[in-house]
């Protein structure tokens, strides 16, 4: 009877084991991984159609987890990293830790067209300094240099350029538009900034609480409030010399457990039941074909004069001088 039982117990064990789900564990930033975010939403659609379970491990931002993969290395448990840039798409392909995602990647929607092997987008969008209407109007600042050239007391939130892409954005954005002079435009921003956060979301959140009249953010920022608050209190500045703009990115890491499943993902990421999420969760654009026309709100949004943009290679070269050229002009 005991022999009978042992062998019973041993086949529900061997049951369950041959039907564990499989776990995909996906790097990301806390902003897509909140409540509000794009990610319950999107665990929630790919679980339904993989028998799997969706893992994120949650980061300040895509910076840091360009920094995390190169501190774990091999040994990461990364399957796919979502979340950094094109601004370190060079980088991250140098440390020799991602794999070809293999995925065919029809109907991208990247202004600029899309043709990289390593890494797909999911979504683009603009960099802006968006600023409260009860406090500020909309012609304060006509262009970047006017607002850092202006002297006043209005100041900014802005995120770091180490851990966060949209501190390197904007550092980006700076040196696009001042090129040399670079470190001449950070020494005058720098009265104006009220503090530097890890990420987006806790400057964004400083911003939203009244502790700055502005905050660097993107264009499409205001359509959140549009379309969930109902509001036109915020909005973003239009700068005449244009605006930097940011795709963002996901690949698979060479150590992923299931590689076929990480380019399931990847490939549910450009489709539809992804893309239909981003504009009004991440609020930026998409990056692939959707089933339904953009939120109204979105044609009421800031759009740049011009597209500012280095290659992927030219930051990868600069980005440790030109970092320290913004440590050395705002640490004073």
């Amino acid at each position: 009877m005991r022999r009978l039982i042992a062998a019973a117990l041993a086949l529900i064990a061997l049951a369950s084991f041959a039907h564990a789900k499989e776990t995909l564990t996906i790097y990301t930033y806390d902003g897509f991984t909140s409540d509000w975010g794009t990610g319950p939403k999107v665990k929630a659609a790919f679980e339904t159609q993989c028998d799997c379970t969706v893992d994120f491990v949650a980061l300040p931002d895509g910076v840091a987890l360009l920094n995390r993969l190169k501190l774990e290395g091999a040994a990461t448990k990364a399957d796919i990293v979502l979340g950094i840039d094109t601004n370190l798409t060079a980088e991250a392909e140098a440390t020799g830790l991602f794999a070809p995602h293999e995925v065919t990647a029809s109907g991208l929607t990247v202004p600029g067209g899309w043709s990289d092997k390593t890494f797909l987008p999911f979504d683009w969008g603009y960099f802006a300094v968006v600023f409260d209407g009860d406090k500020l109007k909309a012609d304060q600042f006509r262009s970047l240099k006017e607002f850092i050239e202006k002297q006043g007391p209005e100041k900014i939130v802005i995120e770091d350029p180490r851990t966060a892409t949209p501190g390197l954005g904007l550092l980006l954005w700076i040196k696009a538009v001042y090129g040399d002079q670079a470190k001449d435009a950070w020494e005058k921003l720098k009265p104006r900034i009220l503090t530097v956060t890890p990420g987006w979301s806790e400057a964004y959140g400083l911003f939203t609480k009244g502790e700055a009249p502005m905050v660097l953010s993107y264009t499409t920022s205001p359509a959140y409030h549009m379309i969930a608050e109902n509001t036109q209190r915020y909005q973003a500045f239009a700068f005449a010399e244009g605006h930097y703009m940011q795709i963002e990115v996901a690949g698979m890491t060479k150590s992923a457990r299931n590689k076929e499943l990480a380019r399931r993902f990847l490939a549910f990421m450009i489709s539809p039941g992804f893309q239909d999420l981003v504009p009004e969760t991440n609020w930026m654009y998409p990056a692939g074909p959707i089933s339904k026309p953009l939120p109204a709100a979105f044609d009421r949004l800031v759009k740049p004069a011009k597209s500012l943009i280095f290659s992927s290679e030219e930051v990868a070269r600069n980005r440790k001088t030109w970092t320290e050229e913004w440590l050395a002009a705002t640490s004073r």
